[in-house]
């Protein structure tokens, strides 16, 4: 079941510039979607540039950082997933037509943005997962690396092929890839600007699940919402407070990175999540959580 979310007044301004912009029947670039029913928490965010192929242009990159910034202040976001509207591609990269028009000084300031863009989704407080059903490049491959978790189909296309275009990764990509398939190999993709398939990149590690697409083209939305499905019922709190946990903790000696468990551990303590699930250990039920 599915529920388009009713926007609070800073929202109406990004569905308004969207009205303009490239997106499908005229609609907005970036839609965000919560589901209902069974699937409450999940919220997604569609990416809707089909005659661009969800290049990453001022509009959307604003839409974006602007929806982004306000689903971080929602508490019922429980999972933000990130999907595609547009068949056969979750997202092509950078807008390259756009960036021919704009001088070197533009450019630096668009490529800040959008490392800022990847930033905040990385530290967005709920889990993120990309859902990659079609060709992911450049920087389409840096937004999924800036997600939690990510999910491809095997017939998806990914890869960072800056190289190729004569640039290198700046959104990101020199930094989260290494982290996620050690040193030596994010050289090797980033040198040689190579693609993968989504079998290929779930083989290395790139990706958490690669399913067979189907012929609706959204196998890899479906298996990531099940995903999201098996995130729902753990304790909020507890789950934001692990991701803490482990991503500052990645940056940081293991002295110090357990030391951040410490305190993230405590500041699980007082909550009412702790006591319900100790409560339905002893009771032998299932625990009913409610992020508080």
């Amino acid at each position: 079941m599915l529920r388009v979310l009713c926007l609070p007044r800073p929202w109406r301004s990004l569905w308004a510039r969207g009205c303009a912009s490239d997106g499908a029947a005229g609609g907005p670039e970036i839609q965000v979607r919560a589901l209902a029913g069974p699937d409450q928490g999940i919220t997604e965010i569609l990416m809707n540039r089909p005659r661009a192929r969800n290049a990453l242009g001022n509009v959307f990159v604003s839409e974006l950082l602007e929806a982004v910034a306000q689903l971080r202040e929602d508490r019922q976001v429980r999972v933000l997933l990130f999907r595609s509207g547009v068949k056969g591609v979750f997202c092509a990269g950078a807008d390259l037509k756009e960036r021919e028009q704009m001088s070197e000084a533009e450019v630096g300031v668009f490529v800040q943005r959008l490392r800022g863009l990847m930033n905040d989704i990385a530290a967005f407080p709920a889990p993120t997962i990309a859902a990659m059903d079609g060709f992911a490049l450049g920087g389409g491959l840096e937004l999924a690396l800036a997600c939690d978790l990510r999910v491809a189909a095997s017939s998806a296309v990914l890869g960072l092929i800056e190289t190729t275009r004569g640039l290198l990764p700046g959104a990101g990509g020199t930094q989260r890839l290494p982290r996620c398939l050690g040193v030596a190999l994010a050289k090797e993709l980033i040198f040689t600007g190579r693609r993968l398939s989504g079998t290929q990149a779930h083989a290395l590690g790139l990706v958490n699940h690669t399913v067979a697409q189907n012929e609706e083209g959204d196998a890899a939305y479906h298996r990531a919402r099940a995903l999201a499905q098996e995130i729902l019922p753990q304790a909020p709190i507890a789950v934001r407070l692990g991701k803490v946990a482990i991503d500052r903790g990645m940056e940081v000696d293991i002295a110090s990175g357990m030391a951040i468990e410490g305190i993230c551990y405590a500041q699980n303590i007082p909550t009412w999540d702790w006591l319900e699930g100790m409560a339905a250990f002893r009771e032998k039920r299932p625990p009913k959580f409610v992020g508080k």
